[in-house]
């Protein structure tokens, strides 16, 4: 369901944004709207729906809009020109009372420099929301605490916020948006003041209170990285214009233009993208009724080494074909007694540590899901194509065709073109 609904905005700039409405709609760019009015492009046709309960990004370098864009959703900055709807209701039709009420209880924001009070301690910074509501001070002081113990700032809601580190500060931050128990939280580069290490403990902090409390977050930064580790999804902006929306994965596996590559050049995709992304496209399965007799036929008719073998629904193990045959020799009724253990790894598991487990052996890995459920067997020509990095925004390849590979992955890749015969989809 969708939380936020944003419906073709436009926002001109300038002391008579409507007489230029018209030619923005039909392309004018920003530099020539610049050069021949006075009045600057700041969102074109922008529409976008935000869903509820998850962490939405929205990205871009210095000028794209992303700021103005996230301005709109609470009216600091209205429209030139669209509709925003926040649970269906239309929030430029909101008169100034309603629109008071609406920010206070509805959206909180974060802001990148804390928007501190210097004069006021961190309890009181923290319950400053509360106390714009009227709620009464113990009342407050005791919800605010509580959001303090939960960033970690128990035992500093004495201090001042000089007395703090900036990664503090912007704790305080966070417990105030929170403290008014907001459904949507604003979050304007917000982590982008802070040093590296402080930043990724910010983002840990985010993603931790967001299982807990799965409010519906707009998150504005600059750093693909930080979208794409904070991301459900990802909405791209371009000089005032949306270029790309989709998941992480998305972005990562289909990015829209030469623009959004450019982007990729630098990120790690082993970090981002997981096992699943990698499971074979059509794997051999057997269950352990199977016919010793029948599992041979199978193998033999595939050219393949080994097949997963399921129990239900889940991984009992592996049968090598040497081991099919033993069993016909035997007479076996089944195969269920000659099953090698097989190693499997979580969907959700980095490729990055996938691809060091697959380094380290040959044998064949399997892909289940939470409930241990089989998914398939892992390809690991697709780990290596995508975890490898991808120059100039090129599809993988250099100019004689073959996708570039890290040396460190050179066996793994060479195993991988062996995989049509020994059971995994290529």
């Amino acid at each position: 369901m969708d939380k936020i609904e944003v419906r073709n905005i436009y926002k001109i700039f300038g002391p008579h944004p409507q007489r230029w409405l018209s030619a923005a709609r039909e392309g004018m760019s920003k530099e020539e709207l610049l050069e021949r009015s006075g009045h600057t492009l700041g969102l074109r046709d922008i529409s976008l729906s935000i869903a509820a309960g998850g962490i939405h990004v929205i990205m871009g370098l210095s000028g794209s809009g992303k700021s103005t864009l996230i301005r709109h959703f609470n009216r600091l900055i209205d429209p030139s020109a669209g509709q925003i709807l926040v649970d269906g209701v239309d929030v430029m039709g909101l008169k100034p009372r309603e629109l008071e009420t609406f920010r206070q209880q509805k959206m909180s924001m974060v802001f990148q420099r804390f928007g501190l009070l210097p004069h006021r301690t961190v309890l009181d910074n923290a319950a400053y929301g509360l106390a714009v509501q009227g709620m009464r001070r113990a009342e407050r002081n005791q919800r605010a605490m509580h959001w303090l113990e939960q960033v970690g700032l128990s035992g500093f809601e004495a201090q001042y916020p000089h007395q703090l580190s900036g990664g503090m500060q912007q704790r305080v931050g966070l417990a105030r948006a929170l403290a008014t128990d907001a459904e949507i939280l604003l979050m304007d580069e917000a982590f982008s003041a802070l040093d590296p290490l402080i930043r990724h403990e910010m983002q840990d902090q985010l993603l931790a209170l967001q299982a807990r409390l799965n409010k519906t977050i707009v998150f504005i930064t600059h750093d693909l990285d930080e979208a794409l580790r904070l991301g459900n999804r990802i909405a791209i902006l371009k000089d005032g214009e949306l270029i790309q929306d989709g998941t992480p994965e998305d972005i990562l596996l289909s990015p829209a233009n030469d623009y959004i590559e450019s982007f990729l050049q630098d990120v790690n995709r082993g970090k981002v993208l997981n096992a699943s992304h990698a499971v074979g496209e059509r794997p051999l399965t057997l269950t352990m009724r199977t016919y010793p007799a029948h599992a041979l036929e199978r193998l033999a008719a595939r050219g393949y080494d080994y097949a997963a073998v399921l129990d239900g629904k889940r991984l009992a193990g592996v049968l090598m074909r040497d081991d099919a045959q033993r069993a016909v020799n035997e007479g076996a009724r089944d195969i269920s007694r000659f099953l090698t253990d097989m190693a499997s790894v979580p969907a959700s598991e980095g490729l990055d540590q996938v691809l060091a487990r697959l380094l380290r052996t040959p044998a064949p890995l399997a892909v289940t899901d939470d409930q241990g459920e089989f998914l398939g067997v892992l390809s690991r020509s697709k780990v290596v194509e995508l975890v490898t990095t991808r120059p100039n925004g090129e599809n993988g390849a250099d100019a004689s065709g073959a996708a570039p590979i890290p040396a460190e992955a050179a066996s793994t890749h060479a195993q991988g073109q062996a995989e049509s015969r020994t059971g995994q989809a290529a």
